[in-house]
């Protein structure tokens, strides 16, 4: 068998960058007197990248935004988002000892992320998380990003793994939906940045912290794939 690949989602699932991303929202709309946003509007805001969160941040507030605007407020969230890094933006309880813990099991590591390579790889890079990975993509290492499956079968191309042994660790629909549209089993953790119950998208498991996600339950969430694919030729 390939060895085991654990693909895991960025912000609201390794890494807690809530308040940086609020801050340089609100910084970065403050600039034309838009009302600032808080954590409960940052789970209908997240998720596509930069563009789209001051896109949806502009809807949220019913005010209109031309492209000359958007552009000129992406270049200032850039800006402060970079110079800040990594801010507050700190990995979530037991992310090192899981990423420890699966990596001594022999399991490749991986990150699919919408997040830019611009700015998810020097955050991972100054958290010192950047080297435990075989691979990161991005929102704009593809054409697509997810739920596109692509996304999901891109990344394990590129960290040399197979679908049939491969999961997907995340917080949101984004993520689950492009491990179901993969075909590859999902985890989703409750303490991300989901704008409903992840329940509710039908993951294959839920975690409410890294402590659950064991070398056990990749293995039977692996098997288990592993059988189904077998049961469908």
């Amino acid at each position: 068998m390939i060895t085991p690949l654990v693909i895991f989602d960025l912000d609201g699932t390794l890494i807690d960058t809530a308040p940086d991303l609020i801050d340089s929202l609100n910084y970065t709309i403050e600039d034309i007197g838009l009302q600032p946003v808080t954590f409960e509007d940052l789970t209908h805001l997240v998720g596509q990248g930069v563009r789209v969160m001051i896109r949806r941040a502009f809807e949220l507030r019913r005010v209109p935004l031309d492209e000359p605007t958007a552009a000129r407020l992406f270049d200032r969230y850039m800006e402060h988002y970079e110079s800040q890094m990594p801010g507050r933006s700190r990995p979530y309880d037991g992310v090192v000892a899981c990423l420890d813990r699966l990596s001594a099991a022999g399991m490749r590591l991986a990150v699919c992320t919408n997040k830019s390579e611009r700015l998810a790889f020097p955050l991972l890079e100054k958290l010192d998380l950047l080297d435990r990975f075989v691979a990161m993509t991005c929102g704009d290492t593809f054409a697509v990003r997810k739920p596109d499956a692509r996304h999901i079968f891109g990344t394990i191309e590129r960290a040399g793994g197979d679908p049939a042994t491969s999961i997907m660790i995340g917080d949101s629909v984004n993520d689950i939906l492009a491990a179901q549209n993969a075909g590859i089993a999902s985890v989703a953790v409750t303490f991300g940045y989901s704008d409903v119950a992840v329940d509710m998208l039908n993951p294959d498991r839920v975690i409410g912290g890294y402590d659950e996600l064991t070398v056990g339950m990749v293995e039977t969430l692996i098997s288990n794939d592993v059988r189904r694919l077998a049961a469908a030729k």
